[in-house]
């Protein structure tokens, strides 16, 4: 799309270009013309001379540039909940933390938002997800505390709203007080679609219906989540798959595996993605890939929690849409995506296909186009093309850390995590030489430690 001559245009030149288009297109030293919001144009060589109301022209030696990164699973919540349970399943993992993250407030929910978004905008994401599923009575405004934090940071965004609805009583892992009525999570779930669902292009923020998982939700709430979700034309997702524990009780509770539950529910389609997805055989891989249901592949937290490897290169050959997934940093505390492009790679290597399961390419689609698909927003973002968002990302590859690895996709996915140099959302910079340009760090720092303080008094004390 051309851009008319008043609007501000940013040039950045002499750098690597990894485009993630469909020809997966590169240029070894080349140009990205950003005017206002979109790419106006790229190439190999220098910017065209003659360019009007250029404000910035960046000389980008020893970077590449890439789409910036996108985030497809989450819970920001756990970043004041990072360092417990360390050597626990899943579902032991859950026992252990829920007594304390069902006292979450609007406060810790609000640091924990900060952190979780600095520390992924620092390292190369663009978009990000959460899926918050605790609402503890009395908690205050839990979505608006996350949305305002993500909007503090600049970066775009989609708010998973999750509930729960099956407690101790009913034979699920949450406390009693930690979960809403079916009634309640429903109208919730609606009420924040309608306040801050923004279904236009280039919208800042976005909102999906997420009921938590199948051991936490009532089949009445899967099924009327979707139902929500289709009238209201926004995006559904889940939990699914993630653990053999899960797949026993699904076929105790319901007499069918995981994906027969979910396409017996209406959670099958275009319009859903699921965290997880280890335990997937080929009939349900070929479910997925019938319906274009996508992948949130969290390859840390699988391991942390010992949950398997997911068949990652057998759902891409098959055409399931795959993006990658931080996920909470109480079962990956690292709280970072773009070491997920490296961990993705040599995870999957340990699998079925060994050498030939992922390469860095692969991998660096995952963290960008992929999870664009996965989001249901590829016609946006995810690679770069002209006409797309301006959300990209500058890698500085030219310190001791990359050096002479020659190459610079590989040098970003096989090597240490590179520095950004810079990172736009939407033309606008949300990070300039590693640090954070709208919030504060230190404080987030700061306030993130007194909030898990202050939520591991309170738990102690219960």
């Amino acid at each position: 799309m051309a851009a008319s001559a008043e609007v501000q245009r940013i040039v950045i030149e002499n750098c690597a270009i990894a485009t993630v288009d469909a020809g997966d297109t590169e240029h070894a030293s080349g140009h990205v013309v950003v005017a206002g919001n979109r790419i106006e144009s790229l190439s190999a060589g220098r910017a065209p001379e003659g360019l009007e109301n250029v404000v910035r022209r960046i000389d980008a030696t020893g970077h590449l540039v890439t789409p910036g990164l996108v985030n497809t699973h989450h819970h920001f919540y756990q970043w004041i909940t990072r360092g417990l349970a360390t050597d626990h399943n899943l579902f032991n993992w859950l026992v252990a933390l829920y007594p304390t993250w069902a006292r979450i407030d609007e406060r810790m929910v609000s640091a924990a938002a900060q952190g979780s978004l600095a520390m992924m905008a620092r390292g190369g994401v663009t978009t990000a997800m959460d899926h918050h599923y605790v609402f503890p009575r009395g908690s205050g405004d839990l979505s608006g505390a996350i949305i305002r934090a993500a909007r503090e940071t600049g970066v775009r965004f989609t708010l998973a709203r999750g509930s729960m609805d099956r407690s101790e009583k009913d034979g699920g892992l949450p406390p009693d007080f930690a979960v809403e009525t079916l009634e309640g999570a429903l109208t919730a779930t609606e009420a924040t679609v309608d306040e801050h669902h923004d279904p236009s292009f280039g919208a800042m923020t976005q909102v999906a219906v997420a009921p938590c998982s199948p051991f936490s939700v009532s089949t009445e709430l899967m099924r009327q989540g979707a139902e929500l979700a289709r009238r209201k034309g926004v995006r559904l997702h889940t939990h699914g798959s993630e653990t053999v524990e899960e797949e026993q009780f699904c076929k105790e509770l319901f007499g069918m595996g995981p994906t027969e539950y979910f396409e017996s529910t209406g959670w099958l389609g275009e319009d859903v993605w699921m965290a997880h997805c280890v335990h997937m055989n080929d009939s349900d891989i070929a479910a997925f890939a019938r319906t274009k249901t996508g992948v949130a592949h969290c390859p840390s937290s699988n391991a942390r929690l010992a949950a398997g490897i997911a068949r990652v290169p057998d759902m891409l050959a098959a055409g399931v849409p795959v993006g990658l997934g931080v996920d909470g940093t109480a079962s990956n505390e690292s709280g970072e995506l773009h070491t997920e492009l490296r961990n993705a790679l040599l995870i999957n290597r340990l699998g079925a296909h060994r050498e030939a399961a992922l390469n860095a390419r692969q991998a660096l689609r995952l963290g960008t186009y992929g999870g664009a698909q996965v989001l249901g927003r590829a016609a946006e973002i995810g690679s770069l093309e002209p006409g797309k968002l301006a959300d990209l990302v500058l890698w500085k590859l030219d310190t001791l850390a990359h050096a002479s690895i020659a190459d610079p996709v590989t040098a970003l996915v096989f090597g240490a995590a590179a520095p950004v140099t810079l990172s736009l959302v939407g033309g606008e910079p949300v990070v300039e030489n590693g640090r954070l340009l709208h919030v504060d760090e230190d404080a987030i720092a700061r306030d993130t430690r007194q909030e898990a303080q202050r939520l591991a008094r309170i738990a102690a004390g219960a």
